[in-house]
């Protein structure tokens, strides 16, 4: 086999689910393909995360000698900090009308969380343009925060491209005019995005609570 294509498929592996045991977990971070009895699956390991998620599905009754496999999501941490949605909150109506962004990271080590604005190379009140913020030690992006100005949460066809391949949460926070501003959150994986229904409610007092300071 050609070097380039064993390189990536050491990097991206497939691994048949067994019929008899449950499959290995994964031992590091990473993805790689499940293919089990009742389709395929993609597995994704953080430090922080890690998750099941069926992408395809047999189009034929194809006797699949395999086991079979269930979504599933494990958190590695308790919780996202509130206080450090609040103080995004606080950074947004700052901003306001522009647009304004930061990452929520967390350290496997040290298990801290802390908020880290980006670098603004220039923003409006429909766009941001920036860099990512200095990672210290061990930290991990754990949620990519930005927001819409006076504009509702939401998430657009250009965060769509722009978060097809990270693993991370993402937090939207918009109508940042407003005494209680809209929030938009939703899991990244690999171009798999889930909007979250139900916004945890301490986020809402977070925002409200900085919003009323």
């Amino acid at each position: 086999m050609n070097i380039l294509d064993m390189t990536l498929q050491r990097s991206f592996p497939t691994v048949m689910v067994p019929r008899n045991e449950p499959v290995a977990e994964m031992q590091s971070a990473g993805e790689r393909l499940l293919i089990a009895e009742n389709g395929v699956f993609l597995e994704i390991r953080r430090s922080w995360i890690s998750l099941v998620r069926q992408v395809a599905q047999f189009l034929v009754p194809t006797a699949v000698p395999y086991g079979r496999m269930v979504e599933s999501t494990k958190l590695h941490f308790d919780r996202v900090p509130p206080d450090l949605i609040g103080q995004f909150a606080a950074m947004a109506r700052m901003a306001h009308p522009n647009e304004t962004g930061a990452w929520i990271l967390w350290s496997p080590t040290t298990l801290a969380f802390r908020l880290a604005p980006v670098g603004i190379l220039s923003h409006d009140g429909d766009s941001l343009d920036y860099e990512p913020p200095a990672v210290l030690g061990d930290e991990l992006l754990v949620v990519d925060c930005h927001s819409h100005g006076r504009h509702p949460a939401g998430f657009s066809p250009k965060d769509d491209k722009d978060d097809r391949h990270d693993v991370k949460m993402a937090l939207v926070v918009g109508n940042c005019d407003r005494a209680k501003p809209s929030i938009a959150a939703r899991l990244c994986a690999k171009g798999i995005f889930e909007e979250t229904e139900r916004v945890p409610m301490a986020w809402y007092e977070a925002v409200w609570a900085a919003e009323s300071v």
